[in-house]
């Protein structure tokens, strides 16, 4: 999804990823920025914390993206067919966004599921996030299992035109804290400190 995020580097990593993984389709759904003001990842006129964050939720996080990005993937996987839409939130080492949380996902799941033709016909929606409970160390480590190299992928808030990584975000340190906590050297690239 390109919703006008800061991070557009993300959107190069996933094709990236897509294309080394074999995926048979991969696309970029584009959505109307201005809709996300007010949010340190989509309105520049908000800096991104690289220092830790405040108490509650942080200025990084996105009014209704998931809620929003979830509706749409809802709508292709009806027209799919699909009975699966999964999504990487996590609810453990993350920032402490509303809708990254399970009771988020499972509310969004039984919505999914009175708001289909496919679920009244009897074929349910399944809303997976493999992530969720999982420590960033644990995450790593599942990742190096099933061969994914952890250096394709961009987590940062600020990343720069070529992927690399801050160093100083929420998204960085939590990254280099569970490569730290996996004991795996850390592959992300990160420009040099400013």
């Amino acid at each position: 999804m390109d919703y006008g995020q800061r991070h557009a580097a993300e959107l190069v990593a996933a094709a990236r990823i897509a294309e080394a993984l074999g995926a048979r389709e991969h696309r970029v759904a584009r959505l109307d920025a201005s809709i996300f003001q007010g949010s340190a990842l989509t309105d520049d006129t908000v800096a991104v914390p690289i220092d830790g964050s405040a108490a509650g939720i942080p200025v990084t996080y996105v009014p209704a993206r998931n809620t929003i990005l979830l509706a749409l993937a809802l709508g292709w996987a009806e027209v799919l067919d699909a009975r699966h839409i999964f999504i990487g939130a996590n609810a453990v080492d993350y920032s402490g966004y509303p809708d990254c949380r399970p009771e988020y996902l499972r509310a969004f799941e039984a919505m999914a599921n009175l708001a289909t033709k496919a679920a009244l016909e009897g074929r349910r929606i399944e809303i997976r996030a493999p992530l969720i409970d999982l420590p960033k160390a644990e995450i790593v480590r599942r990742a190096i299992a099933l061969g994914v190299d952890p250096a394709m992928t961009v987590s940062c808030y600020q990343a720069d035109g070529e992927g690399r990584g801050c160093g100083r975000c929420d998204a960085c340190r939590l990254r280099r804290a569970g490569f730290e906590a996996a004991g795996i050297e850390d592959s992300t690239r990160y420009r040099a400190a400013e």
